[in-house]
C-alpha cells in the first residue's frame, strides 16, 4: 500500500463515522496529498466501498496515469461536476464536500448537479466535511518530515553563504537582499521560496510582515530576515533578527528578551500541549518585561505543504500537539518607529524532546 492510499484509508475511516457514501475532495493541496497528483486541475472522489475515482481533464492523462495508478480515472474538464455525477450514478446518497474550498456559486453547482444527475429519484445530500484532510496532515509521516529538513537545510545555508559572502551589509537595499536570498535557495535546491521573503531593516524591522522595499541597510540597524525554501512541495520557515555595524544597548535588551520567550516557547512543546498553553509559555516572558503590547501576532503554526496549516497556537488556538506536527515558535518585540525583533524556528513535536530543523544560531550576530 502506497502512503497515499493509507491517507485515504484515514479519511475513508473518518467518512464512514460521519454517515457519508462518499467525499468529494477539491483542494488541490488535499489532492496532492491523498493521491500524489500536482497538476493544476485535479479532484478526489473518495468512497467509503473502497471504489474511489479521481478526475482531471485532457491535459493531464498521461500525468495522472504514473501519479495516481491506482485510483480510477475519469477524464472530464469539468472535473468536479463530472465526479458529483458519477458519485450520483454509483449510488451514493449522502456525499461529504470541503466547504472552505468550495465557493458559493459552486456549491450551487454541484446542487444543480446533483439534481440533474438523480432525474425523478431522490437527489444526493452534501455534507461539509469542513477541514478533515487538514486534520490528518497536521501529523506528519517520516517521509514528510524528512522534506522539511530538507528544506530547512536549504534556508539555513543559503543565510550562512549570503552573510559570510558579505552580501548582508549597509548600502544594499532590502530588494537586492531578499532576491539574493531567493536565488541562493533554488541555487542550494528549493523549488521556490515558501513565501514572498521578509527583508526588514531599521524602523521597517518593526513592522511584522513588511514587504521588502528600497530602503537602505544602514550601520546600527536591526536586520530582520524571515524566509524559507520549498522541497518536495514542503516549507521551511525561519526568522533570523541580527545587527549592521555595532549593537545598541535597547537592541541586546530586547533581543535577549526575545531569545528568552522563544526559548521557553520551543520547551512548551510536548505531546498533548494545549496550544493556548504553549503561546502563553513564551508570550508571559515579553509580558512580564512590559512589552506585552508589542508582540501582537500568535506564537507559531503549523507548516507542510502549506506555509500556514495545522496546528495554530495562539490565545485563539484550539486542540493539544500530537507526535508528528511540524510548528514554528516566532515570538517577536516590535517598537513603532525604532526596530523589532523576531527569532522563529521550525521544529517537530515527539514523544521527547522537539526536533528542531531550523538549525541556524540564535545567538545575536553583528555583521
Amino acid at each position: 500500500m502506497t502512503r497515499e492510499a493509507g491517507r485515504r484509508d484515514r479519511l475513508r475511516a473518518t467518512a464512514a463515522e460521519a454517515g457519508l457514501d462518499a467525499v468529494l475532495v477539491t483542494n488541490l493541496l488535499n489532492v496532492r496529498y491523498l493521491t500524489g497528483f500536482t497538476g493544476s486541475n485535479g479532484a478526489l472522489l473518495l468512497r467509503t466501498d473502497g471504489a474511489d475515482l479521481f478526475g482531471t481533464d485532457g491535459r493531464y492523462t498521461t500525468q495522472a496515469g504514473t501519479q495516481v495508478p491506482d485510483v480510477e480515472l475519469l477524464v472530464d474538464r469539468a472535473t468536479t461536476s463530472a465526479l458529483a455525477a458519477e458519485a450520483v450514478r454509483r449510488g451514493s446518497g449522502r456525499i461529504g464536500y470541503e466547504s472552505h474550498d468550495v465557493t458559493v456559486d459552486g456549491l450551487r453547482g454541484l446542487e444543480r448537479v446533483l439534481t440533474d444527475t438523480a432525474g425523478s429519484g431522490r437527489a444526493a445530500e452534501l455534507v461539509s466535511i469542513r477541514r478533515a484532510v487538514e486534520a490528518l496532515r497536521a501529523v506528519k509521516d517520516d517521509a514528510e518530515i524528512e522534506a522539511l529538513r530538507q528544506a530547512c537545510a536549504v534556508a539555513d545555508r543559503a543565510l550562512a553563504e549570503l552573510a559570510a559572502e558579505g552580501a548582508l551589509r549597509p548600502g544594499r537595499s532590502e530588494l537586492e537582499v531578499g532576491r539574493e536570498l531567493d536565488a541562493r535557495m533554488l541555487t542550494l535546491g528549493a523549488e521556490a521560496p515558501s513565501f514572498e521573503t521578509i527583508v526588514a531593516t531599521g524602523a521597517n524591522s518593526a513592522i511584522p510582515h513588511h514587504r521588502p522595499d528600497t530602503s537602505v541597510l544602514r550601520d546600527g540597524d536591526l536586520l530582520k530576515l524571515d524566509f524559507g525554501a520549498t522541497v518536495a512541495g514542503y516549507h521551511s520557515d525561519m526568522t533570523r533578527t541580527l545587527v549592521l555595524g555595532h549593537a545598541a544597548d535597547w537592541q541586546r535588551e530586547v533581543y535577549e528578551l526575545v531569545a528568552a520567550s522563544q526559548a521557553a516557547g520551543r520547551a512548551a512543546l510536548a505531546v498533548g500541549a494545549d496550544v493556548i498553553a504553549v503561546d502563553a509559555a513564551s508570550r508571559d516572558v515579553i509580558v512580564e518585561a512590559g512589552h506585552g503590547d508589542h508582540f501582537t501576532h500568535g506564537l507559531g503554526h503549523g507548516v507542510g505543504l502549506e506555509i500556514h496549516e495545522a496546528p495554530g497556537i495562539s490565545a485563539l488556538g484550539a486542540g493539544t500537539l500530537s507526535a508528528g506536527m511540524a510548528v514554528t515558535v516566532e515570538p517577536g518585540v516590535y517598537l513603532p518607529g525604532h526596530g523589532g525583533v523576531r527569532i522563529e524556528d521550525t521544529l517537530v513535536v515527539t514523544d521527547d524532546e522537539p526536533e528542531l530543523l531550523t538549525l541556524t544560531s540564535k545567538e545575536l550576530l553583528v555583521l
